[in-house]
């Protein structure tokens, strides 16, 4: 039951970050225009579209899982310092609060690692 919980919590975690990165593809220059209207550098996208994809399916494989927890740790506290951080809005504070809660997983699977159903898991054998 350990192995399964771990991966399905990897899943879990995983899956806003695919289909983010997925919808960033899809709405290009909409996004970009979001991030350079919040001060961001619009040809930073490539760069993030590929941190939540490449990170995603990391994560999801149990791949490089400790460093790819913390880059994407250190991603969704950026985003919601620069995306969220107007608190006087309820759904901006919910969503700043959903960035921090996401970190906090990311934390744990950079303390714990990926568990048993991994790829780290099967070069740790």
């Amino acid at each position: 039951m350990e192995k399964i919980g771990q991966f399905v919590a990897r899943v879990f975690l995983a899956q806003i970050f695919l289909l983010s990165g997925i919808f960033k593809i899809t709405g290009y220059e909409g996004t970009q225009g979001y991030m350079e209207a919040m001060g961001v550098p619009g040809m930073l996208l490539p760069l993030v579209i590929a941190l939540e994809i490449g990170g995603g399916l990391a994560i999801v494989a149990g791949l490089q899982t400790r460093w790819v927890s913390i880059a994407l740790a250190a991603f969704t506290l950026a985003a919601a310092a620069i995306f969220h951080s107007n608190l006087s809005d309820q759904m901006q504070m919910i969503m700043f609060l959903k960035n921090i809660a996401i970190t906090g997983g990311f934390i744990l699977l950079a303390v714990h690692g990926a568990g048993g159903y991994s790829l780290d898991g099967r070069r740790a054998q």
